[in-house]
């Protein structure tokens, strides 16, 4: 096929939090860029992710998980992720099949109904349900929303994820690569590392710390044969900054350790990470401060 058939454009994810949307898109690049946990609400930025293929290029954005919001933080989430469907050339809709959010569901519903651009529906963890509750799934679906296509996936485990890029890329239009073929994402270095870091915050502390906790790359300086890294974690109370320095800084080096073992493979270099441990108060529902980090 030559390169004017090529089919190439934008496809958003959009879910309820936890549905495997950032798992999918570290799974079809074969490389972790946006992270994880199995706490809801830990992606918080729409992140891009570029797959080519041989008669294709498809351009994903990992949206942050749809919910119902109160702080200020979190409506600028959702209303993030709800106008990265207003840029995109198709629309993925994920729903995870095993651990429904149906609140979560009826507000994408709702959303896509005024949508005429081409909506395809994942149905993600499916190692984990039965056929007759995923068949269920498919029917109740069908008479929900006209979608393009419904397929069962596994993120997870890569099962039926080639059949769900098929139904992207045939959903696309004709028109050349929009970016070069060796780049992956359009994110930046220190943006690895700041989520990089609020992962293991997320993955390693309880309670609410990870939901009243941001990361900022304070200095990255690239030395001859190092990296070195600045980084402050902000939370809102004193009380935190204790639980997440630990006894004796145990915590603290636990992030920093696992942390900095990501980066330095991210990055293919030594690295020296330096963390603080900052109160930022009621940063969560000050606009100044959201927009300081990036939110």
């Amino acid at each position: 096929m030559t390169e004017n058939k090529t089919r190439s454009g934008f496809v958003g994810i959009i879910g309820a939090p936890n549905a495997g949307k950032s798992t999918l898109l570290n799974q079809v690049l074969g490389q972790k860029i946006s992270i994880t946990s199995k706490k809801p609400q830990t992606t918080r930025d729409n992140i891009i992710g570029i797959i080519n293929r041989p008669h294709s290029q498809i351009i994903l954005v990992d949206t942050p998980g749809i919910h119902k919001s109160s702080t200020l933080l979190n409506q600028r989430i959702v209303d993030q992720a709800m106008q990265a469907l207003e840029d995109v050339d198709v629309i993925l809709f994920m729903v995870d099949a095993v651990s429904r959010n149906y609140s979560a569901e009826k507000l994408i519903l709702k959303r896509l109904e005024k949508e005429t651009k081409p909506v395809v529906l994942g149905l993600n963890k499916i190692d984990l349900a039965g056929k007759a509750d995923v068949y269920a799934l498919v029917g109740e679906f069908t008479e929900l929303f006209d979608f393009k296509a419904i397929v069962p996936i596994s993120a997870k485990k890569d099962i039926q994820v080639e059949n769900l890029l098929g139904e992207l890329e045939s959903n696309l239009a004709a028109g050349p690569r929009l970016y070069p073929e060796e780049t992956f994402t359009d994110v930046s270095e220190k943006f690895m590392v700041r989520e990089t870091i609020r992962e293991k915050v997320f993955r390693l502390t309880g309670m609410e710390i990870p939901y009243s906790s941001a990361v900022t790359v304070d200095a990255f300086e690239v030395e001859k044969k190092l990296i070195v890294i600045h980084a402050s974690i902000h939370v809102v109370r004193n009380s935190q900054k204790g639980i997440i320095i630990g006894k004796k800084g145990s915590m603290l080096k636990r992030i920093g350790s696992s942390a900095r073992k990501d980066i330095e493979e991210m990055l293919g270099s030594k690295v020296l990470l330096k963390l603080f441990v900052k109160v930022t108060k009621d940063w969560i529902s000050n606009e100044r401060h959201l927009s300081e980090f990036g939110y």
